[in-house]
């Protein structure tokens, strides 16, 4: 059994409906009510200038003048006042001596009695109408005299219209107005069904209450969210939605949003799903996914949500830094073992001056590396990555070496994190562009000159062009698959953010430029 609320529950289409239905028969009503009112005005105004008309007409007759002088007047005018009267539907039509006498009367036996109107203005030479009640009942009736050829009145004539016949007359338009009025209701009920059908369409049926608490739990959401959102229109261009943290990280204008206000990345986005891809923007690092929103086989809107992944970047770049460490110092702990065992080896066979000379040898070749690292770069983070890279590169089967004009007293404008996060991606690129070839190699120099911080890591690669360039350090890449390219889109934002030049080059061999200038 459903509970009370429930069985009163009304859909905000519902409660238009009434309310419209109610306020539409009230203005229907009214209308109708002034129409009667108005046809009922009208009537009386087209009475008034009918019986003046009439009265004034037959006052100035010359057979009127010649029978009221005549020895009868009343068998004179009678048949003519009545003939009159029937054609123009007065109810009476009255010529009178001016004593009131009548001379005619719809009601034969009045003849000869006295008028029982106004006639003082009539006397006067005046036509007047009034409303009055005699004998026939309340009706609207003319008055004008009857002049002789000196300007005597001689005679007076009134021409009248009950307020009856004027009431039956409105009531006879009466079922036209109430039928247009009914048709009016008939089309305003049905326009209010289409509204009403069109308002539970859009609704999806819910109450004000309801629609109420879902506005306010959509605003709730949108503030609140630690993700950003935007969601798109069918056409995919404007952003109908668009929270707070969606405008910190893509750092959006207020007001209206349209695709061409994204990041150039995520412009070319599309309209289908994307999961879990990486977008790299000028201050952040974003995880973006995508999905379409559709309703009955048709697409009605793209959501894209975006997480902030910049500080879990940052850590695990130098997460991977560190990892690199560790494997070269593993590398270079698994060498130390061998080259052990071969001194021990050589000892315990009795060649102790080969063993000695064996072991100074290798580690003159490392103390040189270091010394000459230590005396170039005074930053021990950048020694330690370039360090690393080479035993990494060794591995590998490439030779990374560090050009002989290497100068590097101090990181300005880059912070020393910065720095290992440039140099970092800037030779793992190059690594990853030589792969296996053979004879293949990475150069890398970094100095600091009269205009400012110079960094360039060449590589035996084929390089790239200047459009695949540009493509590969501002497009996205899903993490759920390799992330090749993402580190030139992590070296464009921090070049971008300390305004620096950031360009590729393929003479005379391929590298990867990198200036920050004073």
């Amino acid at each position: 059994m459903k509970r009370r609320g429930e069985r009163r529950r009304r859909t905000l289409a519902g409660q238009v409906f009434a309310v419209q239905l109610v306020v539409l028969a009230l203005v229907i009503g009214a209308g109708t009510a002034l129409v009667v009112v108005q046809t009922r005005r009208e009537r009386d105004d087209a009475t008034r200038t009918q019986v003046i008309d009439v009265a004034v007409t037959l006052a100035r007759a010359p057979s009127t003048l010649a029978a009221v002088r005549g020895p009868d007047p009343s068998a004179a005018l009678q048949p003519v006042t009545e003939t009159i009267r029937k054609a123009t539907g007065m109810d009476f039509i009255v010529v009178m001596a001016p004593d009131r006498t009548r001379f005619t009367h719809t009601d034969p036996t009045r003849i000869g009695k006295p008028f029982s109107g106004n006639i003082d203005r009539a006397l006067a030479g005046e036509t007047f109408i009034e409303t009055f009640t005699g004998s026939l009942g309340s009706s609207i009736r003319a008055v004008t005299p009857v002049r002789d050829d000196g300007g005597e009145i001689v005679a007076l004539v009134s021409a009248g219209v009950t307020r009856a016949r004027i009431g039956d007359q409105v009531e006879a338009q009466l079922p036209a107005i109430l039928g247009i009025a009914a048709g009016g209701l008939l089309v305003a009920i049905v326009s209010s069904l289409l509204l009403r059908r069109r308002l539970l369409r859009q609704t999806h049926g819910l109450a004000p209450a309801e629609l109420r608490a879902l506005y306010e739990h959509h605003e709730a959401v949108l503030h609140s969210v630690h993700e950003g959102l935007l969601v798109f229109d069918a056409d995919g261009e404007r952003v109908q939605v668009v929270n707070d943290e969606a405008r910190r990280l893509l750092r959006l204008p207020e007001g209206e949003v349209v695709r061409t206000d994204l990041p150039e990345s995520l412009q070319e986005l599309g309209f289908g799903a994307v999961r879990d891809e990486m977008h790299v923007t000028t201050d952040h690092v974003l995880v973006v996914n995508q999905d379409v929103v559709e309703r009955d086989g048709r697409r009605i809107g793209t959501v894209v949500t975006l997480r902030d992944h910049t500080e879990l970047r940052d850590v695990m770049g130098e997460l991977d830094s560190v990892r690199g460490f560790a494997d070269a110092l593993r590398a270079q702990a698994h060498e130390a073992a061998n080259r052990l065992h071969t001194v021990i080896t050589m000892v315990e066979l009795g060649h102790t001056r080969q063993a000695v000379d064996f072991a100074t040898a290798e580690l003159e070749l490392t103390q040189s590396l270091i010394d000459r690292m230590t005396g170039a770069v005074a930053e021990p983070a950048v020694i330690a990555l370039l360090l690393g890279k080479v035993e990494q590169a060794a591995e590998l089967g490439v030779e990374l070496t560090v050009s002989g004009d290497t100068a590097l007293d101090s990181t300005d404008p880059l912070t020393p994190n910065e720095m290992v996060t440039l140099l970092g991606n800037l030779i793992d690129n190059a690594l990853d562009a030589v792969g296996r070839d053979d004879d293949a190699w990475v150069e890398v120099t970094v100095r600091n000159d009269p205009e400012g911080l110079f960094v360039r890591v060449a590589d035996s690669g084929r390089g790239m062009s200047e459009e695949v360039f540009t493509r590969a350090t501002e497009r996205g890449y899903s993490t759920k698959t390799d992330h090749h390219g993402l580190g030139l889109a992590l070296v464009r934002r921090l070049v971008t953010r300390h305004s620096g030049e950031l360009r590729a080059v393929r003479t005379p061999e391929s590298a990867v430029v990198v200036r920050f200038r004073r």
